[in-house]
């Protein structure tokens, strides 16, 4: 992705820095950091252990991708946005969020298809210059 907009590598950054805290908080979790003392494997079943491990390293490779604002990290952020939050609205036991981590993931996958649609017409603008 070449942003030659200010603005296009704000949102980007912004985006990769969401996305590595994100993922550090579900490895933490993954750790037992917030648990308590309840061992991570049962409070979340190992459907959602699984789970939140893939996440947390896609998450966090996303990072990379989006802070060297490559199209992969882009793309690999939406996909774990969309894969939470369908499984969110499912009604699966595996994923469990409150309604301010909704809204906030929410705004980050806008903000990812925003900056998707944004780098496909820049694209398009300079294939055509």
């Amino acid at each position: 992705m070449d942003f030659n907009s200010e603005i296009a590598r704000f949102v980007t950054r912004f985006l990769a820095i969401a996305s590595l805290c994100m993922g550090l908080l579900d490895a933490g979790r993954l750790l037992g950091v917030t648990g308590g003392s309840t061992s991570p494997l049962t409070a979340l079943g190992t459907l959602g252990f699984t789970l939140l491990a893939v996440v947390a390293v896609a998450r966090l490779f996303a990072a990379v991708g989006l802070w060297l604002q490559v199209h992969w990290g882009l793309l690999l952020l939406g996909l774990t946005l969309v894969v939470e939050i369908v499984l969110y609205l499912a009604g699966s036991t595996a994923i469990a969020m409150s309604l301010t981590a909704f809204i906030f993931k929410l705004a980050l996958m806008l903000a990812t298809i925003l900056l998707v649609a944004f780098a496909i017409l820049t694209a398009r603008r300079h294939a055509f210059e």
